[in-house]
């Protein structure tokens, strides 16, 4: 796969996008610059871990790539990158997370490394899921542990955040009506 593709210039998105826009016609304002949200990338020190962690919930792996050089060096304002991407998708084909680890340079580490859920930047990856109860079970095995407790909101959601690789929050929701 390129690195094109995995930066999401693939056929498939083209495709998904023209369905998306025939079930629900498009919506325009003036000034629109957004087709969609391609991904989110999460910076991990253990690439095998974060890929187990994302496919026992649910995950595929949609492709691989190695990147550096000049235009990955630009790109992100760092000389000499070295770094092995993994992207991973919904079973809808709708969500995807890019997982990225850094070969060069090293890695920066954060204070604190777990930072609470108030911290400032991005908070969580939200997923609605089959079963709060199964995902958190089958995501424990891989060693994520819960934030808080369980809850249910209303009639309407199970939630719970469990702490993913790389210290993120992973929020599920199980849809109860």
């Amino acid at each position: 796969m390129t690195f094109e593709e995995i930066a999401g210039h693939s056929a498939y998105h083209r495709e998904s996008s023209a369905a998306w826009i025939a079930a629900h016609g498009r919506c325009y304002t003036a000034d629109m610059t957004i087709k969609r949200l391609d991904h989110i990338s999460v910076v991990v020190d253990d690439l095998a871990g974060a890929i187990a962690f994302f496919t026992a919930l649910g995950m595929e792996r949609e492709g691989e790539a190695s990147v550096e050089g000049p235009s990955v060096d630009r790109l992100n304002g760092i000389e000499g990158i070295q770094a092995d991407i993994v992207m991973m998708r919904t079973p809808d084909g709708h969500g995807r997370l890019e997982l990225t680890k850094f070969r060069n340079p090293k890695l920066v580490e954060i204070e604190p490394a777990i930072a609470p859920p108030n911290a400032l930047g991005l908070r969580s990856v939200m997923f609605t899921v089959e079963s709060v109860d199964d995902t958190v079970a089958r995501l424990g095995a891989t060693g994520a542990e819960l934030v808080g407790e369980v809850v249910q909101y209303e009639d309407i959601y199970r939630r719970c955040y469990l702490r993913g690789p790389a210290g993120i929050i992973v929020a599920l929701a199980e849809e109860l009506s």
